[in-house]
Protein backbone atom coordinates (compact mmCIF):
# COMPACT_ATOMS: atom_id res chain seq x y z
CA UNK A 1 0.00 0.00 0.00
CA UNK A 2 1.20 3.48 -0.82
CA UNK A 3 -0.64 6.61 0.27
CA UNK A 4 -2.18 9.26 -1.94
CA UNK A 5 0.08 12.32 -1.86
CA UNK A 6 -1.85 15.47 -0.91
CA UNK A 7 -0.46 18.20 -3.15
CA UNK A 8 -0.57 21.36 -1.05
CA UNK A 9 1.30 23.33 -3.68
CA UNK A 10 -1.38 22.70 -6.30
CA UNK A 11 -4.23 23.39 -3.87
CA UNK A 12 -2.57 26.62 -2.71
CA UNK A 13 -2.28 27.78 -6.33
CA UNK A 14 -6.02 27.23 -6.80
CA UNK A 15 -6.75 29.07 -3.55
CA UNK A 16 -4.64 32.04 -4.63
CA UNK A 17 -6.64 32.05 -7.86
CA UNK A 18 -9.88 32.26 -5.87
CA UNK A 19 -8.40 35.07 -3.79
CA UNK A 20 -7.50 36.99 -6.96
CA UNK A 21 -11.08 36.58 -8.25
CA UNK A 22 -12.53 37.95 -5.01
CA UNK A 23 -10.05 40.84 -4.99
CA UNK A 24 -10.99 41.76 -8.56
CA UNK A 25 -14.69 41.64 -7.65
CA UNK A 26 -14.20 43.83 -4.57
CA UNK A 27 -12.35 46.39 -6.67
CA UNK A 28 -14.86 46.37 -9.54
CA UNK A 29 -18.07 46.32 -7.50
CA UNK A 30 -17.16 48.29 -4.38
CA UNK A 31 -13.89 50.13 -5.08
CA UNK A 32 -12.21 48.19 -2.25
CA UNK A 33 -8.63 46.96 -2.57
CA UNK A 34 -7.73 44.58 0.27
CA UNK A 35 -4.47 45.62 1.92
CA UNK A 36 -1.98 43.54 3.87
CA UNK A 37 0.68 45.20 6.04
CA UNK A 38 3.69 43.13 7.11
CA UNK A 39 6.12 44.41 9.73
CA UNK A 40 9.67 43.06 9.88
CA UNK A 41 11.91 43.88 12.84
CA UNK A 42 15.62 43.26 12.31
CA UNK A 43 17.44 41.41 9.54
CA UNK A 44 16.83 37.71 10.15
CA UNK A 45 17.50 36.12 6.72
CA UNK A 46 14.65 33.60 6.90
CA UNK A 47 12.19 36.28 8.00
CA UNK A 48 13.31 38.54 5.16
CA UNK A 49 12.55 35.76 2.67
CA UNK A 50 9.12 35.14 4.21
CA UNK A 51 8.24 38.83 4.11
CA UNK A 52 9.41 39.19 0.52
CA UNK A 53 7.36 36.15 -0.54
CA UNK A 54 4.27 37.47 1.22
CA UNK A 55 4.61 40.79 -0.58
CA UNK A 56 4.99 39.10 -3.95
CA UNK A 57 1.99 36.84 -3.33
CA UNK A 58 -0.15 39.80 -2.22
CA UNK A 59 0.65 41.84 -5.30
CA UNK A 60 0.09 38.87 -7.62
CA UNK A 61 -3.51 38.60 -6.40
CA UNK A 62 -4.12 42.32 -6.88
CA UNK A 63 -3.93 43.31 -3.23
CA UNK A 64 -2.14 46.29 -1.80
CA UNK A 65 1.04 45.25 -0.01
CA UNK A 66 2.52 47.45 2.71
CA UNK A 67 5.94 46.43 4.01
CA UNK A 68 7.49 48.09 7.05
CA UNK A 69 11.08 47.28 8.01
CA UNK A 70 12.28 48.37 11.43
CA UNK A 71 15.77 48.11 12.95
CA UNK A 72 16.52 45.33 15.42
CA UNK A 73 16.91 47.86 18.25
CA UNK A 74 13.54 49.52 17.65
CA UNK A 75 11.85 50.52 20.89
CA UNK A 76 8.60 48.96 22.01
CA UNK A 77 6.99 52.42 21.88
CA UNK A 78 8.03 52.96 18.25
CA UNK A 79 6.76 49.53 17.18
CA UNK A 80 3.45 50.08 18.96
CA UNK A 81 3.10 53.49 17.35
CA UNK A 82 3.40 51.85 13.92
CA UNK A 83 0.87 49.16 14.82
CA UNK A 84 -1.52 51.83 16.08
CA UNK A 85 -1.23 53.71 12.77
CA UNK A 86 -1.93 50.51 10.83
CA UNK A 87 -4.90 49.72 13.08
CA UNK A 88 -6.37 53.14 12.23
CA UNK A 89 -5.61 52.99 8.49
CA UNK A 90 -8.77 52.03 6.54
CA UNK A 91 -6.70 50.86 3.55
CA UNK A 92 -5.03 48.20 5.71
CA UNK A 93 -7.25 45.18 6.36
CA UNK A 94 -4.64 42.74 7.62
CA UNK A 95 -1.62 43.25 9.88
CA UNK A 96 1.15 40.71 10.45
CA UNK A 97 4.28 41.22 12.53
CA UNK A 98 6.84 38.67 11.36
CA UNK A 99 8.08 36.48 14.19
CA UNK A 100 10.53 35.91 15.75
CA UNK A 101 11.33 39.42 16.97
CA UNK A 102 14.37 40.53 18.98
CA UNK A 103 14.41 39.41 22.62
CA UNK A 104 13.61 42.84 24.06
CA UNK A 105 10.17 42.74 22.42
CA UNK A 106 7.24 40.65 23.64
CA UNK A 107 5.47 38.62 20.95
CA UNK A 108 2.43 38.20 23.22
CA UNK A 109 2.11 41.95 23.76
CA UNK A 110 2.65 42.67 20.06
CA UNK A 111 -0.22 40.36 19.10
CA UNK A 112 -2.41 41.96 21.76
CA UNK A 113 -1.72 45.41 20.25
CA UNK A 114 -3.09 44.45 16.82
CA UNK A 115 -6.76 45.12 16.14
CA UNK A 116 -8.38 41.65 16.36
CA UNK A 117 -10.34 42.39 13.17
CA UNK A 118 -7.01 42.88 11.34
CA UNK A 119 -5.23 39.97 13.05
CA UNK A 120 -4.91 37.82 9.93
CA UNK A 121 -2.53 35.48 11.77
CA UNK A 122 -5.42 34.58 14.09
CA UNK A 123 -3.27 34.83 17.22
CA UNK A 124 -5.07 37.53 19.22
CA UNK A 125 -6.64 36.20 22.41
CA UNK A 126 -10.04 37.48 21.27
CA UNK A 127 -9.81 35.46 18.05
CA UNK A 128 -8.67 32.38 19.99
CA UNK A 129 -11.66 32.79 22.31
CA UNK A 130 -14.10 33.28 19.44
CA UNK A 131 -12.80 30.17 17.71
CA UNK A 132 -13.12 28.12 20.91
CA UNK A 133 -16.66 29.36 21.55
CA UNK A 134 -17.89 28.92 17.98
CA UNK A 135 -17.88 32.62 17.10
CA UNK A 136 -16.71 34.43 13.96
CA UNK A 137 -12.94 34.52 14.34
CA UNK A 138 -9.88 35.17 12.26
CA UNK A 139 -8.32 31.70 12.09
CA UNK A 140 -4.60 31.00 12.22
CA UNK A 141 -3.36 30.41 8.68
CA UNK A 142 -1.63 27.04 9.01
CA UNK A 143 -4.54 25.23 10.73
CA UNK A 144 -6.94 26.82 8.26
CA UNK A 145 -4.83 25.45 5.41
CA UNK A 146 -4.78 21.99 7.01
CA UNK A 147 -8.57 22.03 7.32
CA UNK A 148 -8.97 22.98 3.66
CA UNK A 149 -6.71 20.10 2.59
CA UNK A 150 -8.65 17.67 4.78
CA UNK A 151 -12.01 18.79 3.40
CA UNK A 152 -10.71 18.48 -0.14
CA UNK A 153 -9.35 14.98 0.48
CA UNK A 154 -12.11 13.54 2.67
CA UNK A 155 -15.25 15.62 2.14
CA UNK A 156 -17.25 15.57 5.39
CA UNK A 157 -15.12 15.04 8.49
CA UNK A 158 -18.11 14.46 10.76
CA UNK A 159 -17.70 11.60 13.22
CA UNK A 160 -14.05 10.94 12.45
CA UNK A 161 -11.45 10.38 15.16
CA UNK A 162 -8.78 13.08 14.94
CA UNK A 163 -5.51 13.22 16.86
CA UNK A 164 -3.49 16.44 16.90
CA UNK A 165 0.08 15.95 18.10
CA UNK A 166 1.14 19.36 19.36
CA UNK A 167 -0.43 21.96 21.64
CA UNK A 168 0.93 25.28 20.41
CA UNK A 169 -1.21 28.39 20.20
CA UNK A 170 -0.19 28.76 16.55
CA UNK A 171 -1.17 25.31 15.27
CA UNK A 172 -2.12 22.61 17.76
CA UNK A 173 -4.86 24.31 19.75
CA UNK A 174 -6.63 26.08 16.84
CA UNK A 175 -6.37 22.90 14.74
CA UNK A 176 -8.19 20.98 17.46
CA UNK A 177 -10.89 23.65 17.66
CA UNK A 178 -11.42 23.59 13.90
CA UNK A 179 -11.75 19.81 13.92
CA UNK A 180 -14.26 20.00 16.76
CA UNK A 181 -16.30 22.43 14.66
CA UNK A 182 -16.28 19.79 11.92
CA UNK A 183 -17.83 17.33 14.42
CA UNK A 184 -14.71 15.22 14.79
CA UNK A 185 -13.85 13.45 18.03
CA UNK A 186 -10.59 15.17 18.90
CA UNK A 187 -7.62 14.16 21.04
CA UNK A 188 -4.77 16.59 21.67
CA UNK A 189 -1.50 14.74 22.25
CA UNK A 190 2.06 15.96 22.64
CA UNK A 191 5.61 14.86 23.30
CA UNK A 192 4.80 13.84 26.89
CA UNK A 193 1.68 11.85 26.08
CA UNK A 194 1.93 8.33 27.45
CA UNK A 195 1.68 5.57 24.85
CA UNK A 196 1.75 8.19 22.10
CA UNK A 197 1.99 5.64 19.31
CA UNK A 198 -1.12 3.88 20.58
CA UNK A 199 -3.03 7.17 20.81
CA UNK A 200 -2.05 8.07 17.25
CA UNK A 201 -3.11 4.67 15.93
CA UNK A 202 -6.67 5.49 16.98
CA UNK A 203 -6.85 8.36 14.48
CA UNK A 204 -8.69 8.53 11.19
CA UNK A 205 -7.03 11.95 10.87
CA UNK A 206 -3.55 12.49 12.31
CA UNK A 207 -2.12 16.02 12.40
CA UNK A 208 1.57 16.20 13.38
CA UNK A 209 2.63 19.61 14.69
CA UNK A 210 5.07 18.80 17.46
CA UNK A 211 8.26 20.30 16.03
CA UNK A 212 10.43 17.18 16.20
CA UNK A 213 11.90 15.81 12.98
CA UNK A 214 10.45 12.47 11.85
CA UNK A 215 9.03 11.71 15.30
CA UNK A 216 5.86 10.08 13.90
CA UNK A 217 6.80 6.82 12.21
CA UNK A 218 4.72 4.39 10.23
CA UNK A 219 3.88 2.29 13.29
CA UNK A 220 2.07 5.30 14.78
CA UNK A 221 -0.44 5.31 11.93
CA UNK A 222 -3.66 3.38 11.46
CA UNK A 223 -3.73 1.79 7.99
CA UNK A 224 -5.65 4.10 5.65
CA UNK A 225 -5.55 7.15 7.93
CA UNK A 226 -5.07 10.66 6.54
CA UNK A 227 -1.85 12.27 7.80
CA UNK A 228 -1.22 16.02 7.79
CA UNK A 229 2.42 16.86 8.50
CA UNK A 230 2.83 20.46 9.67
CA UNK A 231 6.49 20.14 10.66
CA UNK A 232 9.29 21.89 8.81
CA UNK A 233 12.65 20.80 10.19
CA UNK A 234 16.13 21.15 8.74
CA UNK A 235 18.31 18.11 9.31
CA UNK A 236 21.91 17.56 8.25
CA UNK A 237 23.32 14.19 7.31
CA UNK A 238 26.77 13.60 5.86
CA UNK A 239 27.13 17.32 5.23
CA UNK A 240 23.84 17.66 3.35
CA UNK A 241 20.91 19.62 4.74
CA UNK A 242 17.33 18.82 3.80
CA UNK A 243 13.80 19.62 4.97
CA UNK A 244 11.81 16.94 6.74
CA UNK A 245 8.52 16.95 8.57
CA UNK A 246 7.46 15.71 11.98
CA UNK A 247 6.46 12.49 10.19
CA UNK A 248 8.92 9.92 8.88
CA UNK A 249 7.57 10.04 5.34
CA UNK A 250 9.27 6.89 4.04
CA UNK A 251 7.58 4.63 6.58
CA UNK A 252 4.32 6.58 6.88
CA UNK A 253 3.59 6.61 3.15
CA UNK A 254 3.43 2.80 3.21
CA UNK A 255 0.64 2.80 5.81
CA UNK A 256 -1.43 5.99 5.44
CA UNK A 257 -4.31 6.39 3.03
CA UNK A 258 -3.26 9.96 2.23
CA UNK A 259 -0.38 12.13 3.41
CA UNK A 260 1.09 15.59 2.93
CA UNK A 261 4.76 15.69 1.91
CA UNK A 262 7.43 18.05 3.25
CA UNK A 263 8.09 20.24 1.42
CA UNK A 264 5.09 20.80 -0.84
CA UNK A 265 2.29 19.93 1.57
CA UNK A 266 1.08 22.27 4.29
CA UNK A 267 3.78 24.90 3.76
CA UNK A 268 2.39 26.50 0.57
CA UNK A 269 -1.04 26.75 2.20
CA UNK A 270 0.10 29.17 4.90
CA UNK A 271 0.70 32.19 2.66
CA UNK A 272 -2.37 31.35 0.54
CA UNK A 273 -4.52 31.33 3.69
CA UNK A 274 -2.95 34.60 4.85
CA UNK A 275 -4.19 36.17 1.61
CA UNK A 276 -7.59 34.55 2.09
CA UNK A 277 -7.83 35.93 5.62
CA UNK A 278 -7.00 39.41 4.36
CA UNK A 279 -9.86 39.27 1.85
CA UNK A 280 -12.18 38.00 4.58
CA UNK A 281 -11.10 40.85 6.86
CA UNK A 282 -11.75 43.39 4.08
CA UNK A 283 -15.26 42.02 3.56
CA UNK A 284 -16.04 42.09 7.27
CA UNK A 285 -14.70 45.64 7.62
CA UNK A 286 -17.11 46.79 4.93
CA UNK A 287 -20.13 44.71 6.06
CA UNK A 288 -20.03 42.59 2.92
CA UNK A 289 -20.82 38.86 2.68
CA UNK A 290 -17.83 36.69 3.45
CA UNK A 291 -16.23 35.16 0.35
CA UNK A 292 -17.05 31.53 -0.33
CA UNK A 293 -14.23 29.02 -0.17
CA UNK A 294 -11.83 31.22 1.79
CA UNK A 295 -12.93 30.72 5.40
CA UNK A 296 -13.31 27.93 7.93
Amino acid sequence: MSATIIDGKAFAAKLRGKVAEHVARLKADFGIAPGLAVVLVGTDPASEVYVRNKGIASRETGMNSFEHKLPADVTTAALYALIDRLNADPTVHGILVQFPVPAHLSETEIVARIDPAKDVDGLHILNAGLLASGGKAMVSCTPLGCLMLLRDQLGSLSGMNAVVVGRSNLVGKPMAQLLLRESCTVTIAHSRTRELASVCRGADILVAAVGRPQMITGDFIRPGATVIDVGINRVTHEGKTRLVGDVDFASAVQVAGAITPVPGGVGPMTIACLLANTVTAACRANDLPEPEGLTA
